[in-house]
């Protein structure tokens, strides 16, 4: 394991460039460049890929998830193993959510009370609830470098009274995180709910201030509203919280929503979209999309991305990739999705060289040129 000295002071803000900021974020184990994109390992493992795929393709953390985790291998399997790192064989940070998305996400297999959210099993439909308490007791013993604070996710549309009720308690529900806290060595970030109101937006974060914490997340996005509203929320949280502490916007999203998220002041972004489309045939590269089923592609000796340094790239034709797709072959799930996340961890770090550079902006249109079209 790698665990380093960890600071008090976690985060550095070494540059900005308008509002896009390049940071460093010092965990228990291992330094993070921002911004940064971190795939998706809901269970411990980022679909399709090992430890060493994301290793040669330097990703420098990784996603885990409280509910999932906690029903299966369960909390007496990670005890054992001393914690997810070591079960799962991987030594840089891990980020868990608390499992307050996946809850809400159940629909009437959940029942929100001020206590916690009683919820079933979907497994085999045993009965839980899960307190902020709990929620930060499981993310202790998984060892997560970043833990997330239990919070209530409102569902799009909602009114303003909802909103407003459903982030007093995520407030309520945040304190609780943070009494509840006892390792000083791992972080907890707050998250900011809201909905779409912005006066909801900013209390929520200020309230979370007050709190402290080590870092701040932007939650409830993402859930079927528009790019504008998407947008003019994650503007609201940005102008209110700390510009010395990360941000960290949950659950997105396109190339595009991650490098316009980096416009208005966001550090971290997370999706399972690069593998999902990968498992799907859709790709993301240098020219844009690429549907790999397309027959265009049956006798393309063409690498899938000519810009693209990965080991499906370095190796493979698309004629070749398209032909394992439609064979259902599980090696071509496995390559096309570590192409895509090859992708996203490659504008993470054209991202963080732009804003070092002062060219920033000039990669964001770009993008919003290629990605928009």
């Amino acid at each position: 394991m790698s665990d380093i000295a960890v600071p008090d002071k976690k985060f550095e803000l070494i540059k900005t460039d308008g509002r896009a900021r390049r940071g460093r974020l010092r965990l228990k184990h291992g330094i993070v460049e921002t911004p940064i994109f971190m795939p998706v390992g809901t269970v411990g493992s980022v679909k399709t890929l090992t430890p060493s795929d994301l290793h040669d393709l330097d990703a420098q953390i990784i996603l885990g998830n409280t509910y999932h985790l906690f029903l299966r291998p369960g909390l007496e399997v990670i005890e054992h193993y001393r914690g997810l790192h070591n079960f799962i064989k991987w030594d840089r940070p891990i980020l868990t959510d608390s499992g307050g998305f996946q809850i809400f996400s159940l629909g009437k297999l959940n029942k929100l009370v001020e206590e916690g959210a009683y919820f079933s099993s979907h497994l085999d439909g045993s009965k839980f609830v899960l307190t902020p308490e709990l929620a930060v007791k499981i993310q202790e013993t998984i060892g997560s470098d970043i833990h997330m604070v239990l919070d209530e996710c409102t569902s799009f549309p909602c009114d303003e009274e909802t909103a407003r009720k459903s982030m007093e308690r995520s407030m309520r529900w945040a304190r609780r995180c943070r009494d509840a806290k006892t390792k000083d060595d791992l972080c907890q970030f707050g998250i900011v709910q809201g909905s779409m109101f912005p006066e909801l937006r900013e209390k929520s974060a200020k309230e979370l201030m007050q709190i402290g914490f080590e870092g701040y997340a932007i939650g409830g996005l993402s859930v079927g509203e528009s790019k504008d509203d998407m947008h003019r929320i994650t503007e609201v949280c940005c102008s209110v919280l700390p510009s010395d502490q990360p941000r960290y916007l949950m659950g997105v999203g396109t190339p595009l929503d991650i490098i316009e998220g980096v416009s208005r002041g966001v550090d971290m972004f997370d999706c399972v979209m690069p593998t999902r489309n990968g498992r799907n045939g859709t790709l993301f590269t240098s020219e844009g999309r690429v549907n790999i089923k397309n027959l265009r592609y049956r006798l393309d000796d063409s690498p899938l991305d000519p810009q693209c340094a990965c080991y499906t790239c370095k190796t493979f034709s698309r004629g070749y990739l398209r032909h394992l797709f439609l064979a259902g072959e599980i090696t071509g799930l496995r390559l096309l999705s570590l192409h895509n996340i090859a992708y996203y961890l490659k504008l993470s770090a054209d991202i963080r060289k732009a804003i070092e550079a002062g060219q920033f902006a000039a990669l964001l249109d770009h993008h919003r040129g290629l990605w928009s079209s």
